[in-house]
């Protein structure tokens, strides 16, 4: 994935951003993704915004209502964190974004995903081991991501487990986090070496 090609874009440093940029910055930094610290990076060692997040500074009008649904989607939605973790695992599998993967698996170990789970994931299966609407949920995820539509036996089968606003929500989660990583491919951030070191070799990309 695009971690093993040449970086497109350079991190930027708060000194640097203008007041929308630093508008959106302090957004991320200083919102409800302050309490995920440590779990899932939003900033390097020099405090430059990483990821998703880099390329939101590009253009801050965009990238603040993107940040917001992310936030959205993260944070305010009633699928448990269990439920959430899988689908994001499972979006960022299908379309093979390393970023994405390293970002959350220890997200999804945190809420109680355990090692093999997260290995099936990795390789496009479902794995066993779950609740039934984790389940459903990991497996329309992925679904989503390879057929950009769901069949009539899975909407049925999303609707019967999630109800209608659950699958609405997992729905709108699947297509942030595909947004996210078709971003990451076309701008390649530049990769904090400390964040490459500590993941080399365990993304989906690398299966």
């Amino acid at each position: 994935m695009f971690e093993n090609s040449p970086p497109r874009l350079e991190l930027m440093s708060p000194p640097e951003m203008d007041q929308a940029q630093r508008a959106v910055y302090d957004a991320i930094t200083d919102g409800p993704r302050a309490s995920q610290a440590g779990t899932v990076p939003i900033v390097d060692e020099a405090g430059r915004l990483v990821g998703p997040f880099a390329v939101m500074l590009l253009s801050p009008q965009v990238g603040d209502a993107m940040q917001r649904v992310g936030a959205a989607v993260r944070f305010r939605t009633s699928l448990t964190a269990r439920e959430r973790e899988v689908a994001v695992l499972a979006v960022a599998a299908g379309a093979r974004c390393d970023f994405e993967w390293l970002a959350h698996e220890p997200a999804a170990r945190t809420a109680g995903i355990t090692a093999p789970q997260v290995a099936a994931i990795r390789d496009g299966r479902v794995p066993g081991g779950l609740s039934g609407t984790e389940t459903v949920a990991c497996r329309l995820a992925q679904a989503l991501v390879r057929d950009r539509s769901l069949s009539d036996h899975d909407y049925a089968a999303g609707l019967a487990a999630l109800g209608q606003a659950r699958l609405a929500e997992l729905t709108w989660l699947v297509g942030y986090y595909c947004a996210l990583a078709l971003a990451l491919a076309v701008f390649r951030p530049e990769l904090p070496e400390s964040f490459r070191a500590a993941h080399d070799g365990s993304g989906p990309s690398q299966r």
